[in-house]
């Protein structure tokens, strides 16, 4: 059975140096490369193409690791992205996952949390830091004001019964990135399909 593979993004040594020895005890896990940038992060993915980033937020200089997500989705690649951060606000979670995490994990997580996110990561599954889980379950019992800018423009854009493609290139975004939007949406307003949806949208737009 091939190992998962993993690239660390993280500006400061130390950091990767820790994550690769930790994941390194692990016999199904294995770091390819590591990157210190989001710039470097995108070649990286390029040269490697692994199962697994994962992605500090803040790293100096440069590209953050929110846009370095947004380009990796924006590439249409198909690595499963986990933030691992000391960041914790609302809104520092609710960009990432608009980005295209999958997952997020606060720096003082244990080594199992590690572990069962990058495995669960390959699976599709989205593992948070129990911190963050609470933070996002509080905010979905108010699912609107939860929703991002872009969140709320492409709910409005679906009264007009435009397709993936044409809101992909209304709002000049892959059709994959529509789909993630859409997923978000559906999470946040507990609905499951587009007519649901589509009504919660007449229904914000009647409030106003």
């Amino acid at each position: 059975m091939n190992p998962i593979t993993v690239l660390l993004v993280d500006d400061h040594l130390v950091v990767r140096s820790g994550l690769t020895a930790l994941l390194a005890t692990q016999p199904d896990l294995e770091v390819v490369a590591g990157a210190a940038s989001g710039e470097e992060a995108l070649a990286q993915v390029e040269k490697h193409s692994p199962a697994v980033v994962i992605m500090d937020l803040a790293m100096g200089a440069g590209m953050d690791g929110i846009e370095a997500i947004r380009q990796l989705r924006r590439r249409n690649n198909s690595q499963a992205i986990i933030v691992f951060t000391t960041y914790d606000s609302d809104a520092d979670i609710v960009r990432a996952v608009d980005a295209g995490a999958m997952g997020y994990l606060l720096k003082d997580a244990s080594p199992e949390e590690i572990f069962a996110a990058v495995r669960g990561a390959v699976q599709g599954r989205s593992i948070m830091s129990p911190p963050v889980a609470s933070r996002l379950f509080q905010q979905l019992r108010n699912p609107e004001a939860v929703l991002t800018p872009r969140e709320a423009e492409l709910l409005s854009l679906l009264t007009e019964g435009l397709s993936n493609r044409d809101l992909g290139r209304r709002l000049s975004i892959s059709e994959a990135t529509v789909k993630t939007h859409l997923a978000h949406i559906y999470a946040k307003l507990g609905v499951e399909t587009r007519a649901a949806a589509i009504s919660t949208a007449i229904r914000r737009e009647g409030m106003r």
